[in-house]
């Protein structure tokens, strides 16, 4: 069966046992603090789990596309090492919200494994969860009596609370959990030791491939646990795994899943698979690496130097180390397998396989660069037989090497690293972030009945409401408290606009609001203090002005958007936007830098759909595939549920899917103005823009700058012609200084080659000289070494005011070795306060102390007695 049916299988299977399916989410999350990727299948649906939202079937199927590689599950070291750990992977699901429970779950895991995938009975364990007196939770007898209908009570084995009792974070649902694991090892081995024995040991042959996990508790900030007002169950099966099973290999990479890859990878290196192990770790590095980079770029994520972004970028330089050491890559070569993988997955997972030209370009823009710098920080780790913690902070900083790679290669050659050292480096540097990112959250404390809250944003901006509940937030030693209220008029920080500010007040008291976030489907109000009385109603207000030029702003994006697909093509989309009350920032895709030209033609475009003044036509729950049919662009990397929110202006020009606020008519932008167009990540462009009341200083303040040039150059009628003509007057003065500072420099070069003195060998010029530039003296250095290949030259010179000390040694005199240029600049620096060095036959210095300068003869004729 090939991993194609294999999927396909476990999505119909489900479905006809009453499940809905639905698409996998993004990899890169957004409005979700806690998380920079979705690292497991039951990220999507954490808000039905919290209450937070109503799920639109109570039974829920999908095959997820996760990623794992930094926090509580990072298995970044293990990928490629081993043959079942991997950075993103397929995770197959199976969820009730309410609905059935642990004998349900078990009966169809069990049914599943056995009768459709004809997995062998006798090769299958199953775990479940002993209890821990700690927590006072019971063993899990439900799930062991419902076990024991399907399989042997030899086979069901207890674990831990480390193994079986899932927890989506510190705080949060929870509960009990049990695995299915299969053992994949030969007869002979199975004989000598039998599975039970093995399960849970990190046998690459006995592996865990499915885990239910029956959500009933939630953990509180105060490690206490509380019962869920539902029971639910959340399932994971691991997709690469199962396939593995079901294939008989003892690998995930001997399956069609990664084999694709890996003959594609092989072909190129000109080596086979499984002819050497370290050749083969490459391979199996490379395979997976590229779609967990590939897959994060398709949803939205550049690689970058900072969160989310730096992952990706150390995934895929990791990749790319494997590929230059083992495979002999010393091009780019992983974006050429993008193809190979959107190819593969393009029925499951089509993002990737319709971006594929511009993941291909990211791809091979950071390869490139990154192979720039990989050459020389290896050769920075030659001779060296151990390395500091501050060599690999250098290593990090300056050639772009995270530890885990120095490491690995100090690994290789036989050497270690001071990873304390390395962490005490980056503390120093991180040092202001950690402290300003430190946050301790409380728990919700209710008030009166949890409802679900409603967002009435787009249609007030003032309302009575109610506050729900309430949490504290400290940060940076400031408290703060999060607000949820019934209804809300204050946008949420989400789209790329920024979220609402205001008040919030009743008749003795007023409260700003700082800020509004969503955390998931949560709309949470920021607030320096807590009302006196929590209980009484409201009068929320937004900040209108505030509000009125993020809507200029935000609607002025969507007009940029149709512009730039007008002037630019039809490759051109979104790759993330800022909006807020100053500015319009917006990230597209397009591989070449704009004209002047077409810079004004998108300009232009978007200020004559502003003075047509287009009236909004926004659709509310519009189902997602008529919102499709009428045009609306669906973003990567965005979540869209059944029913979407779609902005309209202009059927012909702008139609788009979006949550944001906007104007009613395009009239109220009043003028857009482009400030910036430059480059942010391979294939990647940003524009910066202006609007409204923005634009209008903006368009004065330059008309004041202009003015004053004017007034300055006396009201000339041709104001360019003026500039250029006093711009070929400065030149042609500069020319002039340029030819008599070189005549003076050739005077005092003659003057000191006359000066030169016989001594020991050599001929020495020791000298304190007034030169106008350092290139001067440079000059003159140079043009006396031609002179004298025995040459000793000490000068110190007062450049322009400034002390400068030049040390140079004639060609004949360096190869006898008895001088060096570096050497006796350092230390005659000392004299002017200040350092240099250089070559050494030549080296220069400069300092502070421009009355040292007597000291530095003085000192020079030491050195050389």
């Amino acid at each position: 069966m090939d991993s194609g049916s294999i999927r396909r299988k476990f999505l119909e299977f489900f479905e006809k046992k009453g499940h809905t399916i639905v698409p996998s989410a993004p990899l890169v999350l957004k409005n979700d603090p806690t998380l920079l990727f979705t690292n497991s299948g039951m990220v999507q649906f954490k808000d039905y789990f919290l209450g937070n939202a109503t799920p639109k079937s109570t039974r829920i199927a999908d095959t997820q596309k996760c990623l794992r590689v930094s926090g509580k599950h990072n298995d970044l070291e293990e990928v490629g090492i081993d043959t079942y750990h991997h950075t993103m992977f397929e995770m197959l699901g199976n969820w009730s919200f309410g609905d059935y429970f642990k004998k349900e779950a078990i009966a169809w895991a069990w049914e599943l494994l056995t009768e459709e995938y004809k997995l062998p009975k006798d090769r299958l364990y199953v775990t479940v969860f002993e209890g821990d007196a700690k927590e006072n939770l019971p063993f899990d007898q439900d799930a062991y009596n419902f076990w024991k209908e399907h399989i042997a009570e030899d086979r069901i084995l207890r674990g831990n609370k480390k193994d079986n009792f899932w927890e989506m974070g510190e705080m949060g649902p929870c509960g009990p959990c049990s695995e299915i694991h299969v053992d994949l090892r030969s007869e002979e081995e199975v004989k000598k030791i039998p599975g039970k024995d093995v399960v849970n040991m990190s046998h690459p042959q006995v592996i865990e491939i499915w885990n239910n996990v029956f959500m009933e508790f939630n953990r509180k900030a105060d490690g206490s646990l509380e019962k869920l007002p539902a029971q639910h169950v959340d399932t994971g099966m691991g997709f690469e795994r199962l396939c593995m099973a079901i294939q008989k290999k003892t690998s995930n990479y001997d399956t069609d899943v990664f084999t694709p890859l890996l003959d594609f990878i092989g072909q190129a290196a000109g080596i086979k698979y499984k002819a050497e192990e370290k050749t083969d770790i490459a391979m199996r590095v490379i395979a997976d690496h590229v779609r967990a980079v590939s897959f994060a770029i398709a949803d939205g994520q550049l690689p970058s130097n900072t969160g989310a972004g730096y992952v990706i970028r150390r995934i895929l330089r990791r990749a790319v180390r494997y590929g230059f050491t083992f495979l002999n890559f010393k091009e780019p070569f992983i974006y050429k397998l993008v193809p190979v993988l959107g190819n593969q997955l393009r029925d499951v997972f089509p993002e990737l396989e319709s971006q594929k030209d511009y993941v291909g370009k990211v791809i091979f823009e950071e390869e490139a660069s990154f192979l720039r710098t990989l050459e020389k920080g290896l050769k920075r780790m030659e001779g060296l037989s151990s390395i500091s913690g501050e060599q690999a902070f250098e290593l990090y900083d300056t050639y772009g090497f995270p530890l885990d790679l120095t490491s690995l290669i100090a690994r290789e050659r036989g050497f270690t690293v001071d990873e304390e050292g390395f962490k005490v480096e980056m503390e120093k540097q991180k040092s202001r972030s950690k402290a300003a990112a430190a946050k301790e959250t409380g728990d919700w404390v209710l008030i009166g009945e949890d409802v679900k809250s409603e967002f009435i944003g787009y249609d007030f901006l003032e309302s009575e409401i109610k506050i729900i509940k309430y949490r504290k937030v400290k940060q940076k030693n400031k408290e703060q408290f999060q607000l949820v209220f019934d209804r809300t008029p204050f946008y949420a920080e989400s789209g790329g606009q920024v979220g609402d500010t205001g008040y919030i007040e009743s008749a003795n008291e007023k409260i700003y609001i700082l800020d509004t976030k969503k955390e998931n489907e949560l709309i949470v109000h920021s607030a320096d203090k807590l009302p006196e009385n929590l209980t009484s109603s409201f009068n929320a207000i937004v900040d209108k002005h505030k509000r009125q030029l993020s809507m200029d702003n935000h609607s002025a994006t969507h007009l940029l958007h149709a512009a730039l697909r007008s002037v630019l093509g039809k490759h051109v989309e979104q790759k993330g936007s800022l909006v807020n009350d100053k500015v319009l920032r917006f990230d597209f895709s397009h591989f070449a830098a704009m004209t002047p030209a077409e810079i004004q033609k998108v300009e232009d475009i978007v200020n004559v759909k502003i003075r047509e003044d287009i009236h909004l036509d926004e659709k509310r729950n519009v189902p997602i595939d008529q919102a499709k049919a009428l045009g609306a662009m669906a973003l990567f990397g965005e979540k869209y549920g059944d029913f979407v929110r779609v902005i309209t202006f202009d059927p012909k020009f702008s139609v788009e899917l979006c949550g944001g606020t906007h104007v009613k008519s395009t009239g109220n932008i009043g003028l857009f103005k482009i400030v910036s167009e430059s480059s942010v990540a391979a294939g990647v462009r940003r524009i910066e823009a202006i609007t409204a009341e923005n634009a209008e200083q903006f368009v004065r303040t330059e008309i004041a700058l202009l003015d004053e040039v004017r007034a300055l150059l006396k009201n000339p009628k041709d104001l360019v012609a003026s500039l250029k003509s006093l711009s070929e007057e400065k030149h042609a003065l500069e020319k002039k200084i340029e030819a008599f500072n070189q005549e003076k420099a050739n005077q005092l070069k003659d003057e000191l080659a006359r000066k030169a003195l016989k001594s020991n060998g050599y001929s020495l010029i020791l000298e304190k000289v007034s030169v106008p530039s350092a290139d001067a003296l440079k000059n003159v250095a140079y043009a006396l070494r031609n002179q004298f290949d025995d040459l000793l030259l000490i000068l110190a010179a007062d450049v322009d005011s400034k002390p400068q000390v030049a040390v140079m040694i004639g060609e004949k005199l360096a190869s006898t070795n008895a001088y060096h240029a570096g050497n006796m600049v350092k230390e005659l620096a000392k004299e002017i306060d200040g350092g240099g060095g250089g070559q050494p036959f030549f080296a220069t210095a400069g300092g502070k102390n421009l009355n040292g300068l007597d000291a530095v003869i003085e000192k020079a004729r030491k050195l050389i007695q």
